[in-house]
């Protein structure tokens, strides 16, 4: 049973982006429900990154519809990017902007901001001009804006990608604890390992379509699709 007022589950039906003709996505269909984070696969130009913004909204589809449960759907959800574009101000004035826009009041805002920055380690950097942070405490800045708005769902796109081992173990803590939290993680990932630590199902995209999708544990150990069979060794997979 749904909890009363979420906008989980998030459906895609008959879901396609074309750009000109040049057709990157076709045809998707798929349930997101609430739970484990849920980790999108695929050979690189498979529609990863597109598939995640035409559900955030970012994006809008050529074909097909992106449906919530529940309304506002828009507005109770945020995304966090590979190289996130922080405000030429501080640490803290970063995790404050949104909530002012959303239009928390001020002394709930200094509290959620605190709450945010201390989740992703960043207390002590809060006055810092955001810019002058090193790329993996930027991402965690992401993330911390990105927590302090109390999203139901965040859209993640490879937010590893740029990162050293060290921050990408900080960036994975705050991953889970946001999804211990009860946030529902979607994200794209190129990285099998990060895949295996966090998914609790996978969507595997090829070609523009979904081939798979499902609990990740069955999906590591025994993949229904050759593709993604090729795909998990390493295989180069056609476009």
């Amino acid at each position: 049973m749904r909890a009363p007022g979420t906008i989980l589950p998030l459906e895609a039906r008959g879901l396609g982006f074309a750009a000109g003709s040049l057709r990157i996505l076709s045809g998707i269909d798929l349930t997101i429900a609430g739970g484990a984070p849920t980790v999108i696969l695929g050979p690189n130009g498979a529609g990863k990154s597109v598939l995640l913004r035409l559900l955030h909204g970012l994006l809008a589809p050529t074909e097909g519809e992106v449906r919530w449960a529940g309304a506002g759907g828009h507005r109770r959800q945020a995304m966090v990017f590979q190289r996130p574009v922080l405000l030429r101000r501080s640490a803290l004035a970063n995790v404050l902007y949104p909530l002012r826009l959303a239009g928390v009041p001020a002394a709930e805002r200094a509290a959620r901001a605190a709450q945010a920055l201390d989740l992703v380690g960043l207390a002590a950097l809060a006055d810092r001009p955001a810019r002058r942070l090193s790329g993996g405490e930027q991402q965690r800045l992401a993330l911390a804006r990105a927590a302090a708005t109390q999203p139901e769902i965040l859209f993640l796109d490879e937010p590893c990608a740029s990162l050293d081992p060290g921050a990408t173990a900080a960036v994975e803590e705050i991953i889970a604890a946001l999804a211990a939290r009860g946030t529902k993680i979607v994200m794209t990932t190129h990285h099998l390992g990060q895949a295996r630590r966090l998914a609790g199902d996978v969507v595997f995209l090829h070609g523009g379509r979904v081939l798979e999708q499902g609990p990740a544990e069955p999906f590591f150990a025994a993949p229904l699709t050759a593709e993604a069979a090729a795909f998990l060794r390493g295989d180069l997979l056609p476009r």
